[in-house]
């Protein structure tokens, strides 16, 4: 039987706290990626061996319209937003791969395509709320990294 699952792809809410082991933690909003450096202009966040950083995102997964029943309805909208959840993620963490391409013919665009992918291997994050509301499930994920994970 094949169900029909709509994944949404919309950051509602991308937080970043950076936290010392002794201090209480800084919330910082930003889009910017954890680990990237920004211009001397800006705060720089960066994961170092006193710092963790906390990724916090929310994902969204909508309801099919052909279910059995409305827990049906609720367990596949559930799924499809902590596959979102996860997706987010690992786009926050290794990025995002942007292949793009375009057909012109006599100067004008004829065809364009843009192909997004993400790889990455996403452990230990925790599941903090989960809503559901009218078809929608949305899931907030966090994960803690810390320096010594990715230290060799």
């Amino acid at each position: 039987m094949k169900y029909s699952m709509l994944l949404a792809a919309l950051l509602s809410a991308s937080t970043i706290m950076a936290a010392n082991e002794m201090a209480q933690p800084e919330v910082i909003t930003t889009t910017q990626p954890s680990m990237m450096q920004v211009s001397d202009s800006k705060k720089e966040y960066l994961l170092t061996e006193k710092k963790d950083v906390r990724i916090s995102v929310t994902g969204q997964g909508v309801a099919p319209m052909n279910t059995v029943s409305p827990a049906q309805a609720y367990a596949l909208a559930k799924r499809a937003a902590v596959a979102d959840a996860y997706r987010l993620i690992a786009e926050k963490i290794k990025g995002v791969r942007v292949d793009g391409q375009d057909l012109v013919k006599n100067m004008m665009v004829q065809r364009s395509t843009v192909r997004t992918s993400v790889d990455a291997m996403v452990r230990n994050a925790n599941i903090i709320e989960t809503t559901f509301k009218d078809g929608l499930c949305e899931i907030e994920m966090e994960i803690m990294l810390s320096h010594s994970q990715f230290a060799h």
